[in-house]
């Protein structure tokens, strides 16, 4: 009877407990099964702003879009370095978008169906209409063009995307300018501003004093106390603003570099490489299967080589072999194929065919005579440029402009170099049949068509697995406690990466630290990290020391960091006392120098906005209070950046009264309005709650 009535009571409980676990092993089977837990959505989450997500899938192809970008300016192969840099910019990128648009919501910024017009076609085109269809020479937008391409998105989905892309982006800017100008136009300087800042740049101040310096007391015989540091951290905590939150490290690089013993198995290796190339009947095959850096078989000019190779190999005539030679970190083995003189630089125009839309390549190269024998009798190889061409070109007539060797695919290049002004040729490349018109060939100068090899010297086997042995070994022996003791036991040089972001993309002494960066973001301060990482030339174990989060920094945080300005502190209270004791009974500078054993220092034309003091550096303080003192009066101790002055302030100069405020107080203007829009952008991330996640997945 008894356990009835418990169910009875309990029932409802019971009941809800049920379902509860019912529903939590439906999902929880759900991600078994599926292998997507009803978490992972979390997991694409990149960072958020303001609880707004922004998740990897849109996130990643921005940062591949900028890492090709910058792959294409710095030239190369990504490296962390600038994969740190495109993640950045995508970053950057994701954050202005969404504070801005919540900006522009609050203030009621738009852009009106009239004002989209005129960025179209009307007399004040967007910056982007302008670079698409604009003339380079005038900078004249083809509406007539603008409007047919508008028109044409009807039917064709591919324009269509292409302009719905455009337009988001022109009033995008459009936006942005907006707004940029409403930040700027609310920059306002008053006469009064205007007439401190002529005065501060040009009014001048003559002052003697004596100082005493931090230097003359050993730090060493300073013991700051608790309420020293605590007085410090109080006056000057805004400096202690961590943006970000950060890792230290603490590890022990095992070098990869090569061994004696490895550099002469490879000298004994190129050596024989350097006879089979002396008889190779295939040196363009050759040389690309057997080279570490790919050099184009085609003519290239003096000075893209290394310099001891490129100064040789460019005295040498065609047939000669030079090498090998072994400079950097690499042996060179180079044949000299051919040498002639060549156009620095050409102008060319070209009409772009693509084969597979015309049925094969043959068919190109018919069209392609076809329309060379076309201009021959006269007609206009811009009209026809216009009409057959697929390349952008074609709307400025198929027109190139002028280029260097190395510019464009070797077909093509050779084509140009090699023929002459007024030639018309049929090549065809990877992008399809060419037809080149060679307008113009600038300059000449010896190139020469190179073999070439390269070979580095690079560890082998043996010695990397060696390193990795005693990376291994040393990481199953050490713990967070006794990290250093043990590197220090064992003879190897512990070294530091302080205060690393989970954004890096470097760290001091390490090339490729980023999987190292992300797992030390994902461990706790004192462990050692589970993995051995490999560097470029280097196996790396690592111990993180320290974490600082975002925000103000406690005291503990920093209290090693701030010791040398605590000792600075203190001792500026020993030397305002000792400077205070002098000053007693003493009528002047001289009398206090005398009896401190300094002598008294004169400084002429010195002005407030470059406080900088002959022979003692920066002394911001100084300086600000000598232009707030009488002349004459004897001042009272000031605790500078390197010691403790007093000071007497001889007279100032004042400038001529200001000729022109209006001038004055524009130059001021524009020079704050330049900052603004930054200042005003990183208000907006100050004011809002921004979440970064993204050392988990970069």
């Amino acid at each position: 009877m008894g356990f009835m009535t418990f169910l009875r009571n309990r029932m409802g409980i019971i009941l809800v407990g049920a379902i509860g676990f019912a529903i939590v092993a439906f999902l929880v089977g759900d991600a078994i099964n599926v292998g997507k837990p009803f978490w992972a959505a979390s997991q694409k989450v990149v960072g958020s702003v303001d609880g707004e997500d922004i998740n990897i899938d849109e996130f990643g192809p921005k940062v591949d879009q900028n890492l090709q970008q910058f792959k294409q300016q710095y030239g190369g192969s990504a490296n962390p370095q600038m994969t740190a840099m495109a993640v950045d910019n995508a970053w950057n990128g994701e954050l202005a978008t969404l504070l801005l648009a919540k900006e522009y919501h609050r203030l009621g910024l738009g852009i009106s169906s009239e004002e989209l017009f005129d960025l179209y076609q009307g007399k004040n085109p967007s910056p982007l209409i302008v670079q698409y269809f604009g003339n380079p020479q005038t900078g004249q937008v083809d509406r007539a063009a603008v409007i047919n391409s508008l028109k044409q998105q009807a039917t064709n989905p591919q324009l269509k995307q292409q302009w719905d892309l455009l337009e988001a982006e022109v009033e995008k800017q459009a936006l942005q300018q907006k707004y940029g100008n409403l930040i700027k136009n609310s920059v306002y300087v008053t006469s009064l501003e205007a007439n401190d800042e002529y005065q501060n740049r040009n009014k001048l101040a003559s002052f003697n004093y004596v100082s005493l310096d931090y230097a003359s007391i050993p730090d060493a015989s300073v013991k700051p106390s608790d309420a020293d540091y605590s007085d410090y951290y109080n006056n000057n905590k805004k400096r202690f603003d961590n943006p970000a939150e950060t890792r230290s490290f603490e590890y022990v690089a095992f070098s990869v570099n090569p061994t004696k013993e490895d550099s002469a198995a490879v000298k004994t290796q190129v050596e024989k490489l350097a006879s089979d190339f002396k008889a190779s009947k295939s040196d363009s095959l050759f040389a690309a299967v057997n080279s570490d850096v790919k050099v184009p078989y085609a003519y290239i000019n003096k000075g893209k080589l290394d310099p001891k190779i490129d100064s040789a190999v460019f005295a040498l005539p065609a047939g000669s072999f030079y090498g090998p030679v072994f400079t950097g970190n690499s042996y060179k083995l180079v044949k000299v194929i051919d040498t002639r003189f060549s156009p620095d630089s050409v102008k060319a125009s070209h009409i772009l065919l693509d084969a597979t839309k015309l049925g094969g390549v043959d068919k190109a190269e018919k069209m392609a005579d076809s329309l060379k024998s076309l201009i021959q009798k006269g007609a206009s190889f811009a009209a026809l440029a216009k009409t057959y061409s697929v390349d952008g070109s074609k709307d400025k007539g198929g027109e190139l402009g002028t280029f260097s060797r190395g510019q464009m695919v070797p077909e093509f290049e050779n084509a140009a170099f090699n023929g002459q002004v007024g030639d018309l040729k049929v090549v065809r490349s990877q992008f399809g049949v060419h037809l080149i018109k060679i307008e113009k060939q600038i300059g000449s100068s010896k190139v020469a068509k190179l073999a070439y090899i390269e070979k580095n010297l690079t560890p082998s086997s043996k010695t990397k697995d060696q390193a990795y042995k005693k990376a291994s070994s040393f990481l199953n022996a050490v713990k967070g406690d006794n990290f250093s003791a043990e590197a220090k036991k064992l003879g190897y040089t512990v070294a530091i990466a302080d205060r690393i972001t989970g954004s890096q993309g470097y760290a001091p002494g390490l090339d490729n630290p980023r999987q190292l960066i992300r797992d030390g973001f994902a461990a706790k301060k004192g462990d050692v990290l589970s993995e051995v990482y490999q560097m470029d030339n280097a196996f790396v174990v690592a111990h993180v020391t320290d974490i600082k989060a975002k925000g103000i920094l406690p005291l503990d945080a920093i209290k090693k960091d701030i010791e040398p300005m605590v000792i600075n502190a203190v001792k500026a209270k020993m030397l305002t006392e000792k400077l205070n004791n002098a000053a007693k009974g003493a009528g002047n500078l001289a009398q206090i120098a005398q009896k401190v054993g300094k002598t008294v220092t004169p400084v002429t034309n010195i002005v407030f906005s470059n406080p900088i003091v002959p022979g003692a550096a920066q002394e911001n303080k100084l300086i600000g209070t000598v232009f707030g003192s009488a002349p004459g009066k004897l001042s009272k101790p000031v605790d500078g950046e390197h010691g403790v002055y007093v000071f007497t302030v001889n007279g100032f100069s004042n400038p001529a009264p200001i000729g022109n405020t209006y001038k004055q107080k524009e130059i001021m203007r524009q020079a704050i309005a330049q900052k603004s829009l930054g200042a005003a952008f990183q208000a907006l991330q100050d004011k809002s709650d921004i979440k970064d996640n993204r050392v988990k997945f970069y």
